[in-house]
């Protein structure tokens, strides 16, 4: 694969996008790819957690847009899009997953690690949604991880402003859990920690959490 890497270190496997060059942009050839790599994860059964986790500056700003309105039909963009899904496979996984973000995670990028179950972020990292001020809404799903992440409030703030927030308001809103300067090795930290965990126990314990009710969201009843 050219633009996603796939490493297996004992019980956790890290997933790279690996487009530094282009910052990590999210492109066709990169779904296809993930696909493939969220898919040899899911056979591997040594593999009991995941890092998501980026090469270079950035961990992704978001997707190409030249790519954008490609296909010969909406309909034909419909049928692509339901049969070359790559975050069902990342969101629906059975192994817990951790996202090692650093630099802007952005668009499509911030929507992937929404996927995970755990986001940890270096101190410079960049977050947002920017598809409003560019006439699209968040198109992976951003719009309800978001909203189950941090409440209703909170993401209508971010989806509808498209406004950029650091890694310590990040860290406020609860769109982060940890803001950590080595990000990649805390990351396989607690990824190994989440791999030695009894699995059948970590699955029931992910359904029950993601079955709980929606946060009201910080920022709610925030006066400037």
């Amino acid at each position: 694969m050219s633009t996603v890497r796939l490493e297996v270190s004992g019980a956790v496997a890290r997933v790279v996008l690996d487009r530094p060059d282009a910052l990590n942009i999210y492109n066709l050839e990169m779904r296809d790819e993930l696909i493939e790599a969220f898919g040899a994860v899911r056979e591997l059964p040594e593999v009991r957690s995941i890092v998501l986790a980026a090469e270079g500056r950035h961990f992704s700003a978001g997707a190409d847009l030249g790519e954008f309105g490609s296909a010969g039909s909406i309909f034909e963009a419909r049928r692509i899009r339901w049969r070359r899904d790559p975050w069902s496979g990342l969101l629906n996984s059975d192994k817990p997953s951790v996202a090692a973000l650093h630099g802007y995670a952005l668009g499509a990028g911030f929507e992937m690690a929404l996927m995970c179950d755990f986001r940890l972020a270096g101190p410079d990292t960049v977050l947002g949604l920017p598809e409003t001020k560019l006439g699209m809404l968040p198109s992976a799903g951003g719009s309800q991880t978001l909203a189950r992440a941090v409440g209703p409030a909170q993401a209508t703030w971010l989806v509808m402003t498209a406004d950029n927030i650091s890694a310590t308001e990040a860290l406020a809103a609860g769109l982060v859990h940890r803001v950590v300067d080595d990000v990649d090795a805390e990351a396989m930290e607690l990824a190994r920690g989440l791999a030695s965990v009894d699995p059948a126990v970590m699955t029931a314990a992910r359904r029950q959490l993601r079955g709980a009710p929606q946060p009201a969201g910080w920022g709610s009843s925030t006066t400037s």
